[in-house]
């Protein structure tokens, strides 16, 4: 199965101090037991591409229970044929 890189954005955005809409959104990426970047804008993880969509669902459930107004996802296809 392929491998996926999943980047996703949450906001609003408050340097240094993210909110709990952004927390949630990491905590369901880790509870996958993903290891997941963190960087200052977005964040991302390579993920398998069966997983992918049931993770996205969960990601936007979280943060949008979290109080987030905001939320994208990029996904890029890493390896072998189409998913």
């Amino acid at each position: 199965m392929s491998r996926v890189r999943l980047e996703f954005t949450v906001e609003p955005f408050v340097d240094a101090q993210p909110g709990e809409h952004v927390l949630a959104a990491w905590r369901a990426v880790e509870g996958r037991g993903y290891t997941l970047s963190r960087g200052p804008f977005s964040s991302e993880a390579v993920v398998s591409a069966g997983e992918a969509p049931s993770l996205i669902q969960e990601v936007l459930r979280a943060a949008l229970w979290g109080g987030a107004m905001h939320v994208s996802f990029q996904v890029d296809v890493l390896d072998g044929d189409s998913p």
